[in-house]
């Protein structure tokens, strides 16, 4: 099909699952940021569940429901992210974020709403017949997003804007192995679970990209433009913290994402030419604009 073919399907694919699923919920400010904050952005998590999950025989009409608990989750990280006690942005994906749209305590409330949602998802039958499975995936996804997880990397993250000297390379590293990387390796992973097979081929490629992409970020905020970003930059340089550019430079910290890149690729021999199209997912990874 093509990584942007298949791409493309999927993000369309898990938009409409998504508004279907939210249809459940009613008209309340509640239920409206739930959809605002959903109905955008690159569905790369989604994606990924899907494509790791069709490298195992999992057919789309199965794995759309865990990629739209992994994007609800998502989502929600992002609105409590945006609150003012955290970032303090007022844009998202060129919208206002939802405490700016609407209120703090209905952001907050967005937020713990789809987290909930995520989960509720993952436990129906219409993610896997088996409950061993779906137990798996919720327990998976607790772990990915909580304190040992994404959680631990927000809250080392916040800390950094206070520290008293810059962080390593190292705590660097750490950090966003929760903040972002441990959702992208859940999303990797989800596939083999849901194919019932083994992950650890696919946790590999996703450790990879995950850096990848934060990498890729960082040299976004220093290069890119706002407008196709659709959110502030320059943010991390002037709240003084340290990034991959400010450590490595603008070239090395290039470098060493194309390096994670090739790592990607090589976790993905197993698969032969069925991978090709993840392997094609790392490189939009760090060629991407926004």
């Amino acid at each position: 099909m093509g990584f942007e073919t298949s791409l493309a399907a999927a993000q369309q694919q898990i938009g409409s699952a998504l508004t279907n699923a939210l249809a459940r919920f009613g008209a309340e400010p509640v239920a409206e940021g739930m959809r605002y904050s959903t109905g955008g952005g690159k569905r790369l998590r989604g994606y990924l569940v899907m494509e790791s999950a069709a490298l195992f025989g999992v057919p789309s009409d199965r794995s759309v429901q865990a990629a739209c608990a992994i994007e609800a989750l998502h989502a929600y990280s992002l609105v409590h992210d945006d609150l003012p006690a955290m970032d303090d942005d007022d844009l998202r994906r060129g919208q206002p974020t939802v405490h700016i749209k609407w209120d703090e305590a209905t952001a907050i409330l967005v937020g713990d709403a789809l987290q909930t949602f995520a989960f509720e998802l993952l436990a129906e039958p219409a993610t896997h017949p088996d409950p061993a499975v779906r137990i798996a995936l919720v327990a998976s996804l607790a772990r990915a997003s909580g304190a040992q997880g994404m959680v631990l990397g927000q809250a080392l993250d916040i800390a950094a804007e206070s520290a008293a000297t810059p962080l390593t390379l190292d705590e660097i590293t750490r950090l966003q192995a929760g903040k972002t990387g441990a959702l992208i390796e859940w999303s990797a992973t989800a596939g083999a679970l849901l194919g019932q097979a083994d992950p650890a081929p696919l946790a590999a490629y996703a450790r990879a990209i995950g850096l990848a992409f934060q990498i890729a970020d960082d040299i976004l905020d220093v290069t890119g433009d706002a407008a196709t970003a659709g959110k502030r930059l320059q943010k991390d340089a002037e709240a003084g913290k340290a990034t991959f550019v400010s450590l490595l430079g603008l070239d090395g910290a290039r470098a060493r994402a194309a390096d994670l890149v090739a790592e990607a690729e090589a976790a993905l021999a197993p698969y032969g030419r069925k991978g090709d199209d993840l392997a094609a997912l790392a490189h939009y990874i760090v060629a991407r604009d926004a």
